[in-house]
């Protein structure tokens, strides 16, 4: 079989760039992705080409509706973390894999599995983090502008993944890092409130 690099490259470029987003909202990159391959910009792989299908296209429209509207449901956001963070994972390797159409199975499968859920996974890591944080300091104040922040970044992301995907897998390696820097500020400050001796009273 022979390798296109550079259109491998770009596919791949792509694929993480849409998985990032994965991590913001689910459905919105898949949604994104449908519409990419019912337009005829990606050629996906053969075993995946059912993301493009009409069936697939309506429940992916119902879903990503439900999605953003769920998050801004107090309480519901919450939960909601803990059930998209393994639902970002597989849409992600998803992704990823059906953006490399011309590689082996296994190749595409591993690439899904190591680029695609590891970009999407972090960055819902991340997400989830400052949601829990909002969620305690500000008794879920400001849970809603975190929503609406991360349904921007979806969409943005999704349609630069699209446009420009050199720019948006830089754009995805920086919500990457954000990810990992996020939930390690966090993880500090909670070992720090755990160590803090309590005043006498």
């Amino acid at each position: 079989m022979e390798i296109d690099f550079v259109q491998t490259a770009l596919a791949l470029c792509v694929g993480i760039s849409l998985s990032a987003a994965c991590g913001f909202r689910v459905f919105i990159p898949l949604l994104v992705m449908s519409i990419g391959m019912r337009l005829g910009w990606f050629t996906p792989a053969e075993n995946l080409a059912w993301v493009g299908s009409d069936t697939a296209f309506y429940c992916l429209c119902a879903a990503t509706l439900a999605e953003v509207i769920a998050y801004y449901i107090p309480l519901i956001d919450n939960i909601l973390d803990t059930i998209t963070t393994p639902a970002a994972l597989i849409a992600g390797a998803i992704i990823t894999a059906g953006m490399l159409g011309d590689l082996p199975d296994w190749l595409q499968w591993s690439a899904g599995i190591i680029a695609g859920a590891g970009a999407a996974g972090t960055v819902q890591l991340g997400t989830a983090s400052v949601r829990a944080t909002g969620t305690a300091t500000t008794a879920g104040i400001s849970n809603p502008i975190i929503s609406t922040i991360e349904n921007l970044m979806a969409t943005v992301g999704s349609l630069l993944a699209v446009i420009l995907p050199i720019l948006a897998v830089v754009g995805a390696v920086l919500f990457i890092a954000l990810g990992f820097f996020t939930i390690r500020k966090i993880r500090d400050f909670i070992a720090r409130r755990a160590g803090t001796p309590r005043t006498a009273h």
